[in-house]
């Protein structure tokens, strides 16, 4: 079977996205041969056989103005390169790369095509009619969390496979580094007092500045407390700016990007996700597996995780946040994280997510 894996982009922003991606191929089979394409451009973080990239432009692949004229061209390169590849199956990054994909294989009949989406998407009425527009025997629709599924159900108007992302558990744990082993590596201070750690690109809709002004108000009575923020992105100077003026200077700490973070959990005393809106989260996954107690968002794709162990905040309420950090201390870390480990009980996720990757694959 050949398989083409095209996704948007490379680069750390996407890494998560080609996390899910490689977990999801590693199920097609030893026989598989899996080629990568990148439509923009980058670096693929994660992945099995060759990556091509194809430096389209932003603009034409979003049809802005003009741009839009040279979409033909661009499908007629996608249509010879999928005929010369002898594709049998495509995996598409969401409905962005399956805008410019789909209309393609009208004339190249022989491919079965799987769209997976990795989050929330405003769908238009032309998208719906596009991904109805293949029957179901030659196009398969998936999402990383039952969540995220059901919502594409009603806006598609058919089935949705929910495909939850998970790891095999003993894999995750071979790798992980000691507590003193990973504050090294992301240059913590070794020191006593308690480290919550924050993992995610630095955008708005991780919701980092709302938690940075929790913390200076959650641990203004805990000078031994530290924050330490693993990620990179264009709020790195404001967020920066926001921790001076808060005078919070060595007690919140940007980490920068880490490719090795998986290793890396066990630097923490406790995970917090602030964020506003996620198809998946897989950080909350990660950090239960590394045995790390998690505060969250209330979102439904965190409960549909953690169900009743979840300790889950209101999205964006600072006073919120800032008592749960204040409550944060050593003794109630590990039943937490005991209790949220069985909730989300990574081997029957792991064995769902194996049967659920072939058949997609295979469907």
């Amino acid at each position: 079977m050949n398989i083409v894996n095209m996704m948007w982009a490379g680069g750390s922003p996407y890494m998560s996205i080609h996390k899910v991606h490689q977990q999801v191929l590693s199920h097609a089979g030893a026989d598989a041969s899996i080629s990568n394409w990148l439509l923009l451009g980058g670096e693929l973080c994660h992945g099995r056989g060759p990556t091509r990239v194809w430096h389209i432009p932003q603009r034409v692949l979003k049809g802005k103005s003009l741009w839009r004229l040279l979409l033909p061209w661009q499908r007629l390169r996608l249509r010879r390169a999928l005929q010369q590849a002898r594709a049998d199956v495509i995996l598409l990054d969401g409905v962005g790369v399956a805008r410019l994909v789909l209309p393609v294989l009208h004339q190249v009949p022989g491919i079965r095509v799987k769209v997976l989406f990795h989050g929330s998407t405003r769908l238009n009425a032309s998208d719906v009619r596009l991904l109805n527009q293949l029957p179901p025997e030659r196009l398969s629709i998936a999402a990383v969390s039952q969540t995220l599924a059901r919502s594409l159900e009603q806006d598609i108007g058919r089935p949705v496979q929910a495909l939850r992302m998970a790891f095999d558990p003993q894999a995750f744990a071979r790798p992980l580094l000691s507590r003193e082993q990973a504050r090294q590596a992301l240059a913590l201070p070794q020191a006593t007092g308690q480290v919550l750690g924050a993992v995610g690109r630095l955008v708005e809709s991780k919701g980092f500045a709302m938690l940075i002004e929790a913390f200076a108000k959650g641990a203004a009575n805990r000078p031994d407390m530290r924050l330490a923020i693993v990620g990179d992105g264009p709020l790195r100077t404001s967020l920066a700016a926001q921790i001076d003026a808060l005078g919070l200077t060595g007690r919140v700490l940007l980490c920068g990007h880490h490719d090795d973070l998986q290793q890396l959990y066990r630097a923490f005393d406790w995970l917090l996700v602030p964020s506003r809106a996620e198809g998946l989260g897989l950080v909350v996954q990660e950090a239960v597996m590394a045995d790390l107690p998690v505060i969250c968002s209330d979102l439904p794709v965190f409960r549909e995780q953690l169900r009743e162990a979840g300790l889950y905040l209101p999205v964006g309420d600072v006073e919120a946040w800032s008592q749960a950090i204040e409550r944060c201390d050593a003794p109630s870390a590990q039943a937490m994280a005991a209790r949220q480990r069985e909730a989300l009980a990574p081997e029957a996720a792991w064995q769902a997510f194996c049967d659920g990757a072939q058949k997609l694959l295979r469907g």
